[in-house]
């Protein structure tokens, strides 16, 4: 059975559509990314998938569960399989970078004291920042931001991950470390994950299968792995974004 299932989908701002049609599925260990140009809602699909906007129309399946019909006890249930790395990590100020990657833990209250400690020192580890467990977010780098708010994510072992532009604002070599740590954490844990990403290096190094929405239409015009959408798809928004070309006009 599929971790997560998005069956005709319409999302909405008010009177003004954002997009409709959607429909994907991620399984366990694969990577998905959401593609499309500025503007498309590829950021307002990724909030329907994690409990933040509840669509116009259609259905959000977690497993067997449609998410947006579900009581808000179940929603609490579900959302607690899930991680979420935000744009820009989203660490809480006033907190170190350990009790940052100790609050999953301490909200779900599945551990004792010691367990969560150890928990969260083992994926600081994974991610490279256990020894800067004490330090504050506002002494990190964007990089090192970026890999506290990963740990935080993955901490409580969740089976699906929601990453939303995770290389935005980072240099090209930490864009890259930051993509080898996703595919390990991947390898590590067989989770699904979801990436909203703009970066053709990080969707070519990253991404299973994609789906690609468009602004213009307000619906999906592709989907399959991003090396055939470069390939072989002939839109010409399709081919334009996956080979950085400008879109002729008459």
């Amino acid at each position: 059975m599929p971790l997560l299932r998005v069956h005709d989908l319409r999302l909405q701002y008010g009177s003004a559509l954002v997009q409709e049609h959607i429909n994907l599925e991620l399984v366990p260990g694969q990577i998905l990314a959401v593609m499309g140009g500025s503007g498309c809602g590829k950021s307002t699909l990724l909030k329907s998938l994690i409990g933040l906007l509840e669509p116009t129309d259609g259905h959000v399946f977690y497993g067997d569960q449609d998410y947006w019909q579900s009581s808000d006890s179940v929603r609490a249930q579900l959302r607690a399989d899930i991680g979420v790395l935000f744009q820009s990590a989203a660490l809480w100020s006033s907190m170190s970078v350990l009790d940052n990657v100790l609050l999953p833990l301490q909200v779900q209250n599945r551990l004792t004291a010691e367990e969560q400690q150890a928990r969260a020192l083992e994926v600081l580890t994974w991610v490279g920042m256990a020894e800067a467990r004490d330090r504050m977010p506002a002494d990190l780098s964007g990089g090192m931001k970026k890999r506290v708010g990963l740990a935080r994510a993955i901490v409580a072992r969740p089976h699906m991950l929601f990453l939303d532009e995770p290389s935005a604002g980072l240099d090209p070599i930490s864009s890259i470390k930051l993509d080898r740590l996703i595919l390990d954490i991947r390898d590590r844990t067989g989770a699904g994950i979801v990436i909203v990403t703009h970066e053709l290096a990080s969707i070519y190094a990253l991404a299973d299968s994609g789906i690609f929405l468009d602004a213009d239409s307000k619906q999906p015009i592709a989907y399959g792995s991003p090396k055939q959408m470069r390939d072989d798809n002939t839109h010409p928004t399709v081919r334009a974004f996956m080979h950085r070309e400008e879109i002729k006009t008459p």
